[in-house]
């Protein structure tokens, strides 16, 4: 199964659950892929953001060879789940989606925990204390998925 993790810019909340959904992988022993992009260009090839590496850190995991992508149209016909981390970024997928197939692997990622409430992961760029709330968030995600797939 591959699995792609999107969010607006692909260094805060994305890199995090790419991140958080890898351990898992390992931990599991899963034959799985992981990746992350974002539906904005702005960063590019970067490092995820500092904060974001910091809080990956205190849990024991290294996100720090992860680089932004933009999401790309054939991303909908290369994995199998994509996951959007707030309804923007969903929409802005769906909008991409060429087909009824490629719409049903798009999902809001905290559905996994409660379905049908469409939360959003908050975005934490401006608000230095929301890494470690984004990070719960994602794990108790991520551990969904893992559940409900494995």
């Amino acid at each position: 199964m591959k699995i792609l993790m999107v969010c607006l810019g692909n260094i805060c909340r994305s890199p995090l659950a790419e991140g958080i959904m890898q351990d898992k992988i390992k931990q599991h022993g899963l034959d799985w892929e992981v990746d992350s992009a974002g539906t904005g260009a702005w960063h590019v090839g970067e490092l995820a953001d500092p904060r974001s590496r910091s809080t990956a850190k205190l849990h024991g995991l290294d996100i720090d060879h992860q680089r932004a992508r933009q999401f790309r149209a054939k991303d909908l016909q290369e994995f199998d789940l994509i996951y959007a981390m707030d309804s923007s970024n969903y929409q802005n997928i769906i909008r991409l989606a060429e087909n009824d197939a490629e719409k049903e692997k798009v999902a809001m990622i905290m559905n996994e925990v409660k379905p049908g409430y469409n939360e959003g992961v908050p975005d934490p760029y401006y608000d230095n204390d929301g890494f470690e709330l984004v990070y719960d968030m994602l794990d108790r995600a991520c551990e969904k998925i893992v559940e409900k797939y494995k």
